[in-house]
């Protein structure tokens, strides 16, 4: 009996045409939305990992480890204060590559608004999404199902609004109109900590507090909004397969539902959402200009078969989308000596993107191509 299961297994797979499942998703614009909209009860083979990508080192709520949490009360007004800030931020860039942010001075109201604009624009009318699906990767505004969806071996169970709202914002009247105001909204509170969280970042790695400012690594803001509908088998996919992210530093707000893992010391650790709190992490990027001081860390996104979770991630880099700029970023020469050479060869964030998308979310890291 096993080896006829076995026979038909092997069958089915001869047969399994993926380029034409995945275009038919595709071409629908719906997104896996859509496919819960339809019913389904099981999910297309598309979305089905290899087992031991899921089941890899899982996490549970029973580790040790917690992520740091970082109070920004005060940071302003008290040098002494803050000194101890940027020593816990150092620690925690070095060791962890994340760390949550609370009294970071964004409303509740604000937060709580921007989950809802995100949910807003998911679950509106399929045919007035549709008007903003694309895989044109360099439009300032785009939805669509997985940027590496025609690549990566199993495609991931979410759908994604994105948005780049600096330099260059979008006109008014190109951004939905049921998300518009909170997205301007939003990206200011996020342009004004990510500068701060920056100065910090600087004075951690032993740098004048304007220095990764002067770089130009808060010059532009990209929103992601993410959206991961129930799952009918969350064993057998992930709503974002282990990746680290293509920025200089990422600040993610995201609901209550949980999902979120981070590798530490080759063990998942969950990062369980908290009121008020803002997750943040390192990119790629930052990792290379501090020539491997500070860590872009593996992390991952489940699903579950009950709920919907909604995360709204920003990414502090330059975007080519709006001129591609000139610019190369290498390790920063005051962090070079005899005993620290450099690790990374130079390179134009067009170029690290170039190849970040191409590679996709294989569950490699992007920065080995750049290491001399």
């Amino acid at each position: 009996m096993e080896a006829k299961y076995t026979i038909q297994a092997e069958i089915e797979s001869v047969n399994y045409d993926r380029q034409s499942e995945v275009k038919a998703f595709d071409d629908s614009k719906a997104g896996v939305k859509g496919l819960i909209d339809e019913g389904v009860s099981k999910i297309p083979r598309m979305f089905i990992l290899q087992q031991h990508d899921h089941d890899e080192n899982s996490g549970s709520n029973d580790s040790q480890f917690c992520i740091p949490t970082i109070d920004l009360n005060g940071i302003e007004k008290e040098p002494i204060l803050c000194a101890k800030i940027v020593d816990t931020v150092r620690n925690a860039c070095e060791n962890w590559g994340f760390f949550q942010v609370i009294n970071h001075g964004i409303p509740a109201s604000v937060l709580d608004e921007m989950i809802n604009g995100i949910r807003r624009f998911h679950e509106q009318d399929t045919e007035v999404k549709k008007e903003f699906y694309t895989r044109v990767l360099n439009k300032k505004v785009i939805y669509n199902s997985n940027f590496d969806l025609y690549t990566a071996p199993a495609a991931n169970w979410r759908d994604t609004f994105s948005c780049v709202l600096a330099p260059s914002p979008p006109e008014p009247e190109e951004l939905p109109a049921i998300c518009r105001d909170i997205l301007a909204e939003y990206s200011n509170h996020m342009m004004r900590l990510g500068c701060t969280l920056l100065e910090l970042l600087s004075e951690a790695l032993g740098l004048n507090p304007n220095h990764l400012k002067d770089m130009d690594c808060a010059e532009g803001l990209l929103l992601l909004g993410h959206y991961y509908p129930a799952c009918p088998e969350p064993e057998l996919t992930l709503g974002a397969t282990k990746h680290t992210d293509s920025d200089f530093l990422t600040i993610l707000l995201q609901d209550q539902l949980g999902g979120l893992q981070v590798l530490h010391e080759n063990q998942w650790v969950d990062v369980p959402p908290k009121p008020g709190h803002l997750v943040v992490n390192i990119g790629d990027l930052l990792q290379l200009i501090s020539n491997d001081k500070f860590k872009s860390v593996f992390h991952r996104v489940l699903v579950k078969n009950a709920g919907t979770r909604i995360s709204v991630a920003c990414f502090l880099r330059p975007q080519v989308q709006v001129g591609d700029s000139l610019r190369v970023y290498g390790p920063i020469k005051e962090l070079i000596s005899e005993e620290n050479s450099p690790i990374y060869r130079e390179t134009s964030v067009k170029d690290y993107l170039t190849h970040y998308y191409k590679k996709g979310l294989d569950g490699t890291s992007a920065l080995s191509h750049f290491k001399l």
